[in-house]
């Protein structure tokens, strides 16, 4: 007895113990944080090959290796140990082999030959990975056909303009009307076509070729077609067109279109038995390019009209699997902050749902030997993981994210509905430090997400994550124009950009103020993207913030009309400018009342963004300077619309929250 009274007492230490060692989140618990992404099942069902993406802190960089777990999760092996990007890996019909794409060096390669992603296959039974391709573009995509004697590749034409000996680029020359895109850069005239692989001869069958880009391909069950999506119209660049199209998978064949909406069709799928192909409609035609959502939609390999399975549902879908009888076809569905996998009866068009919760759902991947599933999932205090979703329900397969967690005490996490001044309904999700005392109202922090098309859902997202553990209240609030309320709630701010959405952020926090959750005189808001614009909308037209933070921002919209990656969205919703000059001042209004502006703002841009150029951030700088309102200007050198540097990302998440320190604490 006494001995049993004696372990109790060092347990409670040890959990005390225990609890005193954690510690909260900081923004340098980047360097720990794992991704998972890419699961593949194997053709037996037993194993699932996944991508694990590792912070080098040497390189400051990210070094992404194969790993494959088994499907009761058991055995975990990594496959792959290379300091390139391992990534896209597919096991081969028989399930012998992984193949993936990587640019690593085969042992008679110089540092110096181009850098481009080569096709690579490994034993499974063991021994090194061997390159199997030697192609002088970039391999976008690739797909087994049935049989596995042949790869199907997408691939991207030949970069000729910078392969003079000349360490000197050559001059961009570009006659496109949409000549610029985000990590792409300037944009000629190549494109991404159709390559067929013989694996026993190693010759390469050019599919398709011409003006055109070809992606997302399928094989049909017997190999002897193809399907893939394509925008044919007479000039791709003037629109948001794309269709389905289908031809035999040899060189010369004639292509079919199978569908013909005025928006896009994309993720072609064969049904298990050939005749019928699952795709994506978007709700969307030309009039409202970007405010809309997906349908899961189904059509006969022979054409025909579509039927659209899940509009009556009008939440968006994304990833569509065919079920292995093809009864069914899964995908991943958003619903007001959460997403989850879903299913839908071909013949009856009835919805189910094959997870439920408040989790966010990703890379949803079929498993071949049965009706299951692998999906990335995660949860608010829970990186994302691979979870197994099976007789409706999810289990865990994966742990890559135990040690990240280990020595961490998180926020607490909660949703809140708000409701704005003209009575809209609006959805958010509130974080609080964990040492939170009852009643005690906190400093406060709205974080604005991007788009404006997403949502801010249940997943673990470590920018609240990180200013909620410094101290802070942070909210994260679905203006109308976030999706997974519908259609009609994403189209409300069409062509009326930085009115509704600040309505409804502002009612948001009006009840956080009321529920004496807040101190209403200690309040910042923060933003990326869209986040950012809006942050810039919000500080002129209220100045009850005492401090801001804008990233890769905004606000003077008539200077970005040739300048970023959207000109046809522009031109559709705003129409030219030299037409509808009020319509784009009245957009441009943050920068336009900048005089208004008394929020001490740190402004934030990546040098290299196409997406939101860097000129936003500096208009708003320049202004709010000259204004003599403080502000600071902080540039991330060679960097795109997301940054992909480590030491980056702590230092943007370290600046946030120092700057609203300063001012708030």
């Amino acid at each position: 007895m006494r001995k049993i009274f004696f372990l109790s007492i060092m347990l409670l230490y040890c959990l005390s113990l225990n609890a005193q060692t954690k510690r909260s989140l900081v923004p340098s618990d980047v360097y720990r944080l794992q991704d998972v992404s890419a699961a593949q099942v194997s053709p037996d069902g037993n194993w699932v090959a996944y991508v694990v993406s590792t912070v080098d802190t040497a390189k400051d960089k990210r070094d992404n290796n194969i790993w494959m777990i088994s499907w009761d999760g058991k055995q975990n092996i990594q496959l792959t140990y290379s300091k390139e990007d391992e990534s896209s890996p597919k096991f081969s019909p028989d399930g012998k082999y992984i193949s993936f794409l990587s640019s690593r060096k085969s042992g008679d390669e110089k540092d110096d030959d181009k850098d481009l992603s080569q096709l690579w296959l490994l034993d499974c039974r063991g021994g090194e990975a061997k390159k199997i391709t030697d192609v002088t573009g970039d391999i976008d995509d690739y797909i087994w056909s049935p049989d596995g004697t042949k790869v199907l590749m997408v691939i991207e034409d030949q970069d000729f303009s910078d392969t003079a000996s000349s360490e000197i680029r050559k001059p961009y020359v570009m006659d496109r009307y949409h000549f610029k895109q985000d990590y792409i850069g300037y944009l000629d005239r190549r494109a991404k076509h159709l390559y067929m692989l013989d694996l026993v001869t190693q010759n390469i069958d050019t599919l398709t070729t011409g003006m055109y880009d070809e992606t997302d391909p399928d094989f049909s069950p017997d190999g002897k077609q193809i399907v893939f999506t394509s925008n044919r119209t007479q000039d791709p660049d003037r629109n948001e067109n794309s269709d389905i199209y289908i031809m035999a998978a040899t060189p010369n064949a004639s292509m079919k279109q199978l569908t013909t909406w005025a928006g896009t069709d994309h993720s072609p799928k064969f049904s298990p038995d050939g005749t019928s192909i699952a795709y994506l409609q978007s709700s969307s035609n030309e009039a409202f390019t970007m405010y809309g959502e997906d349908y899961v939609a189904v059509i006969s390999k022979d054409g025909g009209t579509p039927k659209l399975l899940s509009k009556s549902v009008d939440r968006p879908a994304t990833n569509v699997n065919w079920s292995k009888d093809g009864k069914y076809i899964a995908a991943l569905m958003e619903d007001d902050r959460e997403s989850n996998v879903v299913a839908f009866d071909v013949a009856s068009g009835a919805m189910k749902k094959l997870s439920d919760g408040k989790r966010a759902t990703f890379d949803l991947t079929p498993n071949p030997a049965n009706d299951s599933w692998v999906a990335l999932m995660s949860e608010p205090n829970l990186p994302f993981e691979l979870f197994a979703v099976e007789n409706n329900n999810t289990r865990r397969l994966t742990h890559v994210q135990d040690s990240f967690l280990a020595p961490l005490t998180l926020p607490t996490v909660e949703p809140f509905q708000s409701k704005s001044k003209d009575g809209t309904l609006v959805s958010g999700i509130l974080y609080k430090p964990a040492n939170a005392v009852p009643g005690q109202k906190l400093p406060f922090i709205l974080y604005i997400h991007g788009g404006p098309v997403g949502q801010d859902d249940y997943e673990f997202d470590i920018i609240p994550q990180s200013m909620a553990s410094a101290g802070y209240a942070v909210a994260q609030v679905n203006y109308r124009g976030s999706s997974g309320r519908g259609v009609d709630y994403t189209r409300a701010i069409y062509a009326d950009w930085g009115n509704k959405e600040v309505t409804d952020l502002m009612g948001a926090v009006d009840y956080l103020i009321a529920q004496g959750t807040i101190d209403e005189n200690r309040m910042g808001v923060a933003g990326w993207s869209y986040g950012g614009i809006l942050t810039d909308y919000t500080i002129a037209t209220t100045t009850r913030f005492k401090a801001a933070c804008s990233g890769a921002g905004s606000a003077l919209q008539l200077s970005m009309y040739g300048t970023d990656q959207y000109v046809t969205q522009y031109e559709t919703e705003l129409g030219v400018p030299w037409k509808n000059l009020d319509k784009w001042l009245k957009v441009s209004y943050a920068f336009l009342k900048a005089d208004k502006i008394k929020t001490p703002t740190l402004f934030m841009a990546s040098q290299k963004d196409f997406n939101v150029p860097v000129a936003g951030a500096e208009q708003m700088y320049q202004a709010l300077k000259s204004n003599g309102i403080p502000t600071q200007l902080i540039i991330y050198p060679n960097q795109n619309h997301g940054l992909n540097i480590p030491s980056y990302e702590v230092f943007k998440y370290t600046n946030y929250i120092d700057w609203f320190n300063k001012y708030l604490k």
